[in-house]
């Protein structure tokens, strides 16, 4: 008999624990993961097309103060604020008209001094994922172990990769940090260094990768601008060869020397010939020039034994002087 009670008490017992703690299995089961909101994401509003397409099977869930940090900046002076913040509430209404889409406010209150402190001990403390853009409150979120999910990671992974060699157009919209180098952006924004493109600036050239640069803002690509040579079409044989016969090649035409050299024949019938003897030139027969009359004095006839003076014998001299000049 005693046995049959114990044995009645321990099946009222393990009920009465079923009872209590079933329900609270199944809801944690059920459950799904949360992840916050910040007002980056809200602001970059493409988590309203994620979870559209399904890639966001979450229950998300905003902030309290998240919303009032949006309204605050809504009510701002600063006019680009203004209008992101009022794009942020109007992405928490978007979320919440989606059928599809669970979304909710999460009330519960935490101490911190800013936001980012109390995003990551909200997540903590409801065990929820930080679904942000900021780049800062990620890498303090990975170091407090918190879970981050983020937009800009997801489009730098959809990229279409980009090997080395491969060439394609791309159209040059600013100059590089290089004198000759050029900058441009594919279609999915991933930057591309151009060398020797610094010229070609709003013009569309074909690149070839050279290499990758992986980086914290995303992926950056190097490549060098291809001259693309003006290539003729060859022509058909028998077209060929009617022109050939209709327009006969000609010669070319050899251009003489600037400067010629003396030939050795002519120079040896030059040597060859005999130095002929000029004559001497003819003098005309000009008149005789006549002598001046000289304003020396004649001296007087002498006297025989006397001898002359010194004035007879210079004007003697000087008139023997002229004689033979005028011979």
């Amino acid at each position: 008999m005693l046995e049959i009670i114990q044995s009645i008490a321990i099946v009222a017992i393990g009920a009465v624990v079923v009872t209590k703690e079933f329900p609270r299995l199944v809801s944690s089961k059920s459950k799904q993961k949360i992840a916050l909101l910040d007002s980056c994401a809200l602001i970059d509003g493409r988590v309203v097309e994620l979870a559209k397409a399904g890639f966001v099977p979450y229950e998300l869930a905003v902030p309290e103060f998240i919303v009032a940090e949006l309204q605050f900046l809504a009510d701002g002076n600063d006019s680009h604020k203004r209008e992101r913040a009022r794009f942020g509430l109007e992405v928490v209404q978007q979320l919440q008209r989606e059928p599809e889409i669970s979304v909710h406010i999460e009330r519960t209150k935490v101490q911190a001094r800013n936001t980012d402190d109390k995003l990551v001990k909200l997540a903590k403390k409801i065990n929820a994922d930080l679904f942000t853009t900021d780049f800062n409150l990620n890498q303090v979120a990975s170091i407090e172990g918190v879970r981050v999910l983020n937009v800009n990671e997801l489009s730098h992974a959809l990229r279409p990769v980009a090997l080395p060699g491969e060439g394609f157009d791309v159209k040059i919209v600013q100059p590089g940090s290089n004198r000759d180098q050029g900058v441009g952006y594919m279609e999915d924004g991933t930057m591309i260094v151009i060398d020797g493109a610094r010229k070609d600036i709003g013009k569309t050239v074909k690149v070839r990768i050279t290499r990758t640069h992986q980086t914290i803002a995303g992926k950056m690509l190097f490549a060098t601008k291809l001259t693309e040579p003006v290539t003729q079409q060859p022509a058909e044989p028998a077209e060929a060869v009617r022109r050939a016969v209709a327009k006969p090649v000609q010669p070319r035409r050899q251009h003489a020397p600037k400067f010629r050299t003396p030939q050795p024949q002519a120079q040896a019938t030059q040597q060859a010939q005999p130095q002929q003897i000029k004559p001497a030139p003819v003098r005309s027969q000009q008149p005789r020039r006549q002598p001046q009359q000289q304003n020396y004095r004649k001296p007087q006839a002498a006297a025989i034994g006397r001898p002359r003076s010194k004035s007879e014998r210079e004007a003697s001299l000087l008139n023997a002087i002229d004689e033979m000049a005028d011979r």
